[in-house]
Parts: C-alpha cells; structure tokens; sequence
C-alpha cells in the first residue's frame, strides 16, 4: 500500500507526488502536500461525499432520502443543515434539522454548500 494520500476530488489511489504537490493522474487534481501532512497532525479528517473537508459550523446539504430510524420520516435530499458539529462517533456530525429536531448523520451522506 501506499504512503501517499488519496485524491480528495476522484478518491484515486494512484497518487503521487511533485515536489510540493500531491498529483492525481486520473482526474490531474493537485492539491499542496503541506495541508494534508497539517490536517493528519491535527486529528481525524471529516470529508464529505465529494472529498471536501469538512469543519465545525460549516453548511452541508444531504445527498439522498434518508429514513430515520423509529419515527418513519423521511429527510429528503437537498435539505440543508446549517451549523453542523463534528464528533468522533459512529455517526460523524450531529446537528439539528428544521422539522426533526437534534440528528447524528453520517458524513459519507452530504456534500458541503
């Protein structure tokens, strides 16, 4: 396996790297070397279903109907969620969704606004 961090726009393993860049050679996305050594010091990464990296506060729209578990609703895709918090969970983010109330989502399921 390689050392060398995955595309975050393709999620091709077949990075490499130039001088001070990652390179993806399947999509040509390049991204600096120096954020992803900076964002692993700090801790888990939270990306979205695009690759984004998501943060405390930020705005993310759901990708899909999600069925909620024990109440039969039904949040559908497109909902906005503002303010989300991000926790090391099974469950990635936790926030509040107008209508459902206080939610845990997972983050494989939005895309950042």
């Amino acid at each position: 396996m390689s050392a060398l961090p995955s595309c975050p726009k393709c999620q091709s393993e077949f990075t490499y790297e130039d001088g001070s860049l990652f390179v993806c050679p399947e999509c040509a996305h390049e991204w600096p070397a120096q954020a992803e050594a900076a964002s692993e010091e700090a801790g888990k990464v939270y990306r979205d279903a695009a690759g984004n990296v998501l943060q405390d506060g930020d705005t993310v729209t759901v990708i899909k109907d999600l069925k909620l578990k024990g109440s039969g609703g039904v949040i559908k895709m497109g909902t906005k969620v503002k303010g989300i918090r991000l926790v090391d969970s099974d469950h990635d983010i936790d926030c509040k969704i107008d209508g459902f109330g206080p939610m845990s989502l997972k983050s494989e399921f939005v895309r950042k606004v």
